[in-house]
């Protein structure tokens, strides 16, 4: 009695986990790039503003097109709340040449997002994507309400001393 209740369990503990434990994580894969999407001047303000900023190391100007209490969502990093915050992590970045483009965008009355890609100089196709949302008040600039991006690629393990 107690080998069936056994054989039970454990054909109960396979069926539930198989499926979990069988299945494989899908290969990255290589999708064409996206094309362009034309963005209205008030939205693409908002981008060109940004490349400026990054490209000049501008954590302050940065800051400025967001939200008072707009957030910065960074792979690998907590969130970020609050223009004094989003200066602070922007501190120590850019410098470098950002691009930026729009795929998708949307606005409804006060509310909006941009969805893009980005990449750096020279260099062909798009390194990571983004997600911009945006607000305003009447009659006001559009203002970055969150910033989320990440890599296309993972991001590449670090070695330690000892490797």
């Amino acid at each position: 009695m107690n080998c069936r209740i056994l054989l039970t369990a454990a054909m109960g503990v396979a069926l539930i986990t198989g499926p979990v434990f069988g299945q494989s994580a899908a290969a990255p894969t290589q999708g064409v790039e996206l094309a362009d999407a034309a963005l209205p001047p008030e939205l693409d303000r908002v981008l060109r503003d940004y490349e400026r900023a990054w490209r000049a190391g501008d954590a302050k100007a940065l800051a400025a097109l967001f939200a008072e209490d707009g957030f910065v969502l960074q792979g690998n990093r907590p969130p970020v709340r609050g223009r004094a915050a989003i200066q602070a992590a922007y501190e120590g970045q850019g410098e470098a040449p950002l691009r930026l483009r729009a795929l998708a965008y949307s606005v409804e009355g006060s509310n909006g997002y941009i969805i893009g890609a980005y990449g750096y100089g020279d260099t062909p196709g798009d390194m990571g994507k983004f997600t911009l949302t945006l607000r305003r008040t009447p009659g006001g600039p559009w203002m970055i309400f969150s910033d989320m991006d990440n890599l296309n690629a993972p991001p590449r393990p670090t070695r330690t001393s000892g490797e």
